[in-house]
C-alpha cells in the first residue's frame, strides 16, 4: 500500500517537472544603462555554432568615448590571464566571463566604481580559433555596447512587462503545481476507497458462504 502510493506520487512529480536539458550557449544582449558610482556588467556573448568543435578565443575590449572617433584598447583575455591595457580603467575592471578553459564563450567584463566618463562605446571582440579535422579555422566576432551612465536607475518599461511576467508565470506554475497534486490525492483516495469497498464486499460474500455451510449441516 505504502509503495503504491510513493510510486505513484513519485509519477504525478516526474510528469510536472520542467525538463532539464544540458546547458547551452544563449547569446544574451548586454545591458546599456548604468549608475555613476555604482558598479556595471558588459555583457559578451558569442556562442559556436558547433559545441562539440573544440576551440580557443582571445577577447579584447575596446572602448569610445563619447563624442570622440577613435576606440582604446582597454584589456585583454587570453585564458588564463586578463590583462587591464588602458590606465582610465586601472584597479576598476574585472574578468567575468568563461573560467577555466581556452573555449571561451562569454566574454563579460565588469566596470566598478562607473562615472560618466565612462559613457561611449564598447567593442567586444572575439578572435576564435577552431580546431577542425582539416585544419584550424579562424574567425573573428565583434559586437558593439552603446552605454549610457545615468545618476539614478531609470527603470526601462520592458523590464518591468518582463519582471510582471515573470510573477505571473511563476504563481501560475505554482497554481497548477498544486492543482496535480490534488488530483493524485483524490485519484489516491479513490483508489483506496474503492480497494476497502471490494474488500468489504469479499467479506460479506465469504460469510454469507459460510453461513449457507452451515444451514447445510444437520444434527442426527
Amino acid at each position: 500500500m505504502a509503495l503504491r502510493f510513493v510510486s505513484f506520487l513519485v509519477l504525478c512529480i516526474f510528469f510536472i517537472q520542467v525538463p532539464q536539458g544540458q546547458t547551452g550557449c544563449a547569446e544574451v544582449d548586454s545591458m546599456t544603462e548604468a549608475v555613476a558610482g555604482q558598479g556595471f556588467m558588459l555583457g559578451c556573448i558569442s556562442c559556436k555554432k558547433r559545441e562539440e568543435v573544440p576551440g580557443s578565443a582571445v577577447v579584447d575590449w575596446h572602448f569610445k568615448p563619447a563624442e570622440t572617433e577613435e576606440f582604446l584598447h582597454i584589456s585583454q583575455y587570453e585564458y588564463p590571464s586578463f590583462n587591464i591595457i588602458h590606465e582610465t580603467f586601472e584597479e576598476r575592471l574585472q574578468w567575468r566571463g568563461t573560467m577555466g578553459t581556452k573555449d571561451v564563450q562569454n566574454g563579460a567584463i565588469f566596470i566598478h566604481n562607473v562615472t560618466f566618463n565612462d559613457t561611449g562605446t564598447y567593442r567586444c571582440t572575439f578572435q576564435r580559433t577552431l580546431f577542425l579535422p582539416l585544419g584550424d579555422e579562424r574567425v573573428t566576432i565583434t559586437k558593439d555596447v552603446e552605454l549610457t551612465v545615468v545618476e539614478k536607475a531609470n527603470r526601462e518599461l520592458t523590464a518591468v512587462i518582463s519582471e510582471i511576467m515573470m510573477y505571473v508565470v511563476i504563481t501560475l506554475l505554482q497554481l497548477w503545481m498544486i492543482g496535480v497534486l490534488i488530483y493524485c490525492y483524490k485519484k489516491i483516495y479513490a483508489e483506496n476507497e474503492a480497494r476497502e469497498a471490494r474488500k468489504a464486499a469479499r467479506a460479506q460474500n465469504a460469510l454469507l458462504d459460510s453461513k449457507d455451510s452451515c444451514d447445510g449441516v444437520h444434527l442426527e
